[in-house]
């Protein structure tokens, strides 16, 4: 660090689910388009290891540079995951200060921009304090960004009765720009009620709250998707720059080139947009009776399938559905889910509706059928169905064998649905384009990062 010029930009990763891939993709362009900077990335040692790891090095520019930050978490812990996130909620502002401390020590002026996942809201505070830039970086979609953001209005103008919402689960949330389809059942655990738990809840308000302080408010969308939300935001934030797909500027190159159970190869044999995909991400399952009435409404449906299905939950399926429907089915522990989304075979997407999950299927062009379980999926999916018309949601989200054949033959029957989600694919590619709208925002934040 001997320069005397502020050269590092310090990156601040949320560890946990899918947030740190995201964010090192766009750090990842960032590095390549900026050379002399170096990208100080903190983690826990945990997702770093995951990030880091030997299949990505080679794709990570030698001017990114991880370090990690303490969990929070007792080394004798031993319990359910969710509490083991609690250590980390209670500790991280201490532990991520303490981590970039014990990197600049005495060299805090070599900073000259923070780049922070939007949960670690606290990186306003350590930005104010050097007097630079903060560039906040939401991994979800504007939909769920503008509730968390709009938190204190929803709350005063919902107030809750004694059985909480009960009752009122339909109500529009017609009063927040762009949102007007959205039912006060869709909103996220922690918004209005449900509390998943008080510390991420809180998180999450104190997020919200702390936005307007960015330099930039940055997201993996394109602006076309939600033009109301944005404009709106483009009112409330310093600058809202859309960035994405990241799906179609940048890929996670781990795993890329893999398929090690021939998803790609059983597509090929079969005919344009006649195979379902069914995937509900890396941490959600349904419940058995849902997963026996998911298979039996496949079978019954006839439509050929791959089902991206843990181990341990293959045997909760119906006695004999993997024989009787070898011939139409393949059930693996894991696909290759963007280019399984890409080929031409596949028709639909059956989905938990999280967002990485959601712009997949948009930029591969393919319908959806939602079964969101928690957090942004609800509103993800009323998107999907409502909003933008290039999907279906299970009926009182829960999957029955005759709803499961009903929204088959709704997405396989109707081509406007096809024609919708196409007609946003061709968005999404003109968005990452020469003269597209993330292209313009991306040069933007670079030089927001980049500047003397």
């Amino acid at each position: 660090m001997a320069s005397k010029k502020p050269n590092h930009v310090v990156v601040m990763a949320f560890p946990y689910g899918t947030h740190a891939i995201p964010l090192l993709n766009l750090v990842r362009r960032l590095a390549i388009q900026a050379p002399a900077l170096t990208f100080s990335f903190f983690s826990t040692s945990k997702s770093n290891q995951s990030v880091f790891g030997t299949s990505t090095k080679k794709y990570v520019p030698s001017n990114i540079k991880p370090y990690d930050v303490d969990d929070g978490v007792p080394k004798d812990f031993t319990g359910h995951p969710m509490a083991e996130i609690n250590f980390f909620l209670k500790s991280m502002v201490e532990n991520y200060r303490n981590g970039i401390h014990s990197v600049y020590g005495d060299e805090m002026k070599m900073i000259k921009c923070f780049i922070c996942d939007s949960f670690l809201y606290f990186g306003s505070d350590m930005a104010d304090e050097l007097g630079v830039p903060l560039i906040s970086f939401w991994t979800a979609g504007p939909c769920s960004l503008s509730t968390n953001f709009y938190t204190d209005l929803i709350r005063q103008s919902i107030p809750l009765g004694p059985n909480g919402v009960e009752g009122r689960e339909e109500e529009l949330i017609d009063f927040i720009p762009g949102l007007s389809l959205i039912r006060i059942k869709d909103l996220q655990e922690g918004v209005l009620y449900g509390c998943l738990d008080p510390e991420f809840s809180l998180m999450m308000h104190k997020m919200g709250l702390t936005l307007p302080r960015a330099t930039a408010v940055t997201m993996n969308s394109f602006a076309e998707l939600d033009l109301l939300i944005l404009e709106d935001f483009r009112s409330k934030f310093q600058k809202c720059l859309t960035l994405g797909p990241f799906t179609l500027t940048s890929h996670n190159p781990s795993h890329t080139h893999d398929d090690p159970n021939g998803c790609l190869a059983w597509l090929d044999k079969h005919n344009p947009t006649s195979v379902a995909y069914i995937s509900f991400g890396t941490v959600t399952t349904p419940p058995p009776y849902e997963l026996a009435a998911l298979a039996e409404g496949l079978e019954e449906s006839g439509v050929p399938f791959i089902w991206s299905l843990k181990d341990h939950s293959v045997g909760q399926l119906p006695n004999g559905f993997l024989e009787r429907t070898i011939k139409r089915g393949l059930i693996v522990s894991w696909a290759p889910q963007q280019r399984v989304l890409g080929h031409n075979a596949v028709g639909v997407f059956v989905t938990h509706g999280g967002w990485n999950s959601v712009i997949e299927s948009i930029t591969a062009g393919v319908p959806m059928i939602c079964r969101p379980f928690f957090g942004d999926q609800r509103i993800n999916c009323r998107m999907v169905s409502d909003v933008w018309g290039i999907g279906t949601r299970i009926k009182d989200g829960v999957f029955t064998k005759a709803g499961t054949i009903k929204c088959l033959d709704m997405i396989f029957s109707e081509e406007k649905l096809r024609e919708k989600v196409g007609a946003l694919r061709g968005l999404a590619k003109h968005a990452v384009g020469p003269k597209g709208s993330s292209t313009k925002n991306f040069n933007t934040l670079a030089e927001i990062v980049c500047k003397d």
